[in-house]
C-alpha cells in the first residue's frame, strides 16, 4: 500500500491491552496503534479521522499522566449522534483505539464479564465539549474540543475538487492538497484539540 510519507511521521498511540496480554495478541499486552493503521479501519484520512485520532492521543495522555493508558477501560462520550457531522467516524476511530465497544457489539467477556468492553461508547451525549473519556476504573475523566478552522477549514479544500468553481486542474491537485491540509492539522494538535480537565 503506497500512502503519503506523513503518515509515518504521527506519533503512535501505545496503550497495555490486558485482553490482548492474556491471549497472547501482544507480548506484555503493549499495544501500538499507529495513525496508518486508523486510515485503513477508517478507509480514508481526513479532518475527522486525524481530529478523533489528536482527541484520543491528548485525551488519554491527560487521563493517564503517570501511567499507560488501560485500553478497555475506557468509556467514550459523544455529544453527536452517530449520523450527524460524521461523528460516527469519529467514534470508530476511538472506539478502535479504546476499545470501548458500541451496546451489544463490544466484547461480552470472559468469565463472568472479566474483559468486558460492552456499553462503553456514546452518542448523543450532553455535555459541553465534543468528546469525554472517563476511566472505569477511577471515574476520572477528560473532555476535549476539535476545532480544524483554527488552522484551516477542510470544507473549502473540498469544495476545489466539488464546488462550482472546481477546475479539472484543482480536482487533479485535490487529493495531495487534502493530505497536506491533513498534515497540517496532525502538526498543530495543541491548537485545534483543546483539553478540559
Amino acid at each position: 500500500m503506497n500512502y503519503p510519507e506523513f503518515f509515518d511521521t504521527v506519533k503512535p498511540i501505545v496503550l497495555y491491552d490486558d485482553l490482548a496480554e492474556f491471549l497472547g495478541s501482544a507480548e506484555k499486552g503493549i499495544v501500538e496503534i499507529k495513525y496508518l493503521e486508523v486510515v485503513k479501519m477508517a478507509g480514508h484520512s481526513c479532518g475527522v479521522v486525524a481530529g478523533a485520532y489528536m482527541m484520543a492521543q491528548k485525551g488519554l495522555a491527560a487521563l493517564f499522566p503517570d501511567e499507560m493508558p488501560k485500553r478497555g477501560y475506557i468509556k467514550v462520550e459523544l455529544r453527536r449522534q452517530a449520523a450527524q457531522d460524521n461523528a460516527g467516524v469519529t467514534g470508530s476511530v476511538l472506539s478502535n483505539i479504546t476499545g470501548a465497544g458500541l451496546g451489544d457489539s463490544g466484547f461480552s467477556g470472559i468469565q463472568q464479564g472479566r474483559f468486558r468492553r460492552r456499553d462503553l461508547l456514546f452518542f448523543g451525549v450532553e455535555m459541553d465539549a465534543d468528546v469525554r473519556l472517563t476511566r472505569t476504573d477511577t471515574g476520572a475523566s477528560v473532555a476535549l474540543k476539535y476545532r480544524p478552522g483554527k488552522v484551516v477549514e477542510p470544507r473549502s479544500v473540498l469544495m476545489t475538487a466539488i464546488g462550482p468553481q472546481a477546475t479539472p486542474e484543482s480536482k487533479a491537485s485535490f487529493p495531495k492538497r487534502w493530505q497536506e491540509m491533513v498534515k497540517s492539522l496532525l502538526g498543530h494538535a495543541d491548537e485545534v484539540v483543546e483539553v478540559i480537565s
